[in-house]
């Protein structure tokens, strides 16, 4: 068995105020033929990791996963076994199963990924030697002979606690939600979703109560360049947009060879079924607009009127770029938080108001150190009010798309996007569309590839 090792980074900083995450050092090791199984080791490293005990209690974590191919064959998920992952010092490592909840099989039930992360409170750069994962090959249909190419992804998660929070803000207006606690996990007529609002037809509509993982940035155009390039010409012909440039998207190329002068810019002219596409690829799920709520508000948090993600009713717009498109790209007014108010043509870095030093307000941050909730691009969650909004149920991506390059998940909005909406806001709309609880264009449908939309993922916690 001959295998090529290379690495890919699904978020990859090199700002020392980014989180500069790496996966390098890939290789393989105790290869067992009688179960059909083998190790993939690498390390893995970003800056500004943290654990809290106290305040949010929460973490940041690397949602990690496999793609393999045979020869010049399709791009594969690997498929990973539950147990016989090996954490380096100071780390834990959760699997993240297809169906969360259910028991594991090898077939019918793998694990796409691991979530890696801290297994006590502290804070700054984490580097991990010599973390393994257990991949199934024969899972995959392989023989034990056989050439693979591997590349191994690492995206930055934040994890979003269990627990009761507030949904709405006490305003009437743009068809928000009547003020209510979510205290339960389902999602039914009992109770568990906003007043005002017809029920889920689905138990498991994530209401936001149960703790998940929200992706700590908006899609960059990097990740999405990562994406593209490991598809066949028919789906990268069906999921590339080419801008011409406009508005900061700066993705050009052909199959198998995209690329972009701006990698660290949140990925814009992201239609709902490119978001899918992307999310499903990396086996992770579109966020509910109450999912959405939470992770700005967070559990136990009294509501403000009018908040924003960080949590006041005070924004400030960047008003220019330094470093235009550079690793190191900012805001040229330094005391800038979010970015609206069409001051700017497009999106800025990801995690671009952050700083070693910077507060949640400073940063642009919500309650658990998610970034860009508010501003910037259009998140595109799940909305509660229509019908194919209410039918989903929560069900995550499994690492692979249609021959035609759609999300092949039955249960989220069709590429029409009939059941997606708009929340948080973006580079191109007033600061009013910022607001958490703000649902002016909850209800959606983003057929469209357009400037101001963007988008990141979910995961159950495990």
């Amino acid at each position: 068995m001959k295998i090529i090792l290379l690495f890919s980074v699904m978020s990859f900083y090199l700002s020392v105020n980014a989180n500069n995450i790496r996966v390098s050092n890939v290789t393989t090791t105790g290869k067992n033929i009688t179960s059909d199984f083998i190790q993939v080791q690498f390390d893995l490293s970003w800056e500004n990791s943290w654990r809290t005990t106290t305040g949010s209690s929460n973490w940041d974590a690397a949602w990690v996963f496999v793609k393999f191919r045979i020869g010049s064959g399709a791009w594969q998920h690997a498929w990973l076994n539950d147990t016989g992952h090996i954490p380096a010092s100071g780390s834990s490592i959760d699997p993240g199963l297809l169906t969360p909840g259910t028991a594991f099989n090898a077939t019918t039930n793998p694990v796409l990924g691991v979530f890696v992360y801290r297994n006590a409170g502290g804070s700054g750069t984490f580097s991990l030697t010599g973390m393994q994962v257990r991949w199934n090959y024969g899972a995959n249909s392989l023989g034990d002979t056989f050439d693979a190419e591997i590349q191994v992804y690492a995206v930055e998660m934040v994890y979003v606690t269990q627990g009761s929070f507030v949904a709405g803000d006490g305003d009437t207006g743009a068809s928000q939600f009547t003020m209510t606690t979510i205290s339960t996990a389902t999602a039914t007529s009992t109770g568990g979703y906003p007043t005002g609002q017809t029920a889920p037809t689905s138990s498991s509509w994530p209401n936001g109560f149960n703790s998940f993982y929200s992706m700590k940035y908006k899609i960059t155009q990097q990740q999405y360049v990562d994406f593209l390039n490991t598809l066949s010409s028919t789906q990268a012909s069906t999921l590339y947009y080419n801008s011409s440039g406009t508005s900061r998207h700066a993705i050009t190329g052909s199959v198998g060879a995209y690329s972009t002068t701006k990698p660290y810019v949140a990925c814009n002219f992201l239609s709902w079924a490119d978001l899918a596409a992307i999310l499903d690829w990396m086996a992770l799920r579109p966020m509910t607009e109450l999912e959405y709520e939470k992770a700005c508000r967070g559990a136990g948090r009294p509501a403000v009127l009018g908040e924003y993600a960080w949590g006041t009713t005070t924004a400030v717009a960047a008003t220019g770029i330094s470093n235009d498109g550079s690793d190191n790209e900012r805001a040229s007014n330094s005391t800038s938080n979010a970015v609206f108010g069409s001051l700017l043509s497009g999106p800025l870095r990801v995690g671009v108001f952050a700083t070693a030093s910077s507060t949640r307000v400073q940063s642009g941050a919500t309650y658990y150190g998610i970034m860009e909730m508010s501003g910037t691009l259009w998140e595109q969650p799940i909305t509660i009010g229509n019908p194919e909004g209410r039918s989903f149920t929560g069900t995550h991506g499994n690492g692979l798309l249609t021959t035609s390059g759609s999300a092949d998940v039955s249960t989220w909005p069709a590429a029409s996007g009939l059941g997606s909406g708009n929340r948080g806001g973006c580079w191109l709309h007033s600061a009013m569309d910022m607001r958490v609880s703000g649902r002016a264009e909850a209800t959606s449908n983003n057929t469209f590839r357009l400037s101001y939309r963007g988008g990141r993922g979910v995961r159950i916690a495990p």
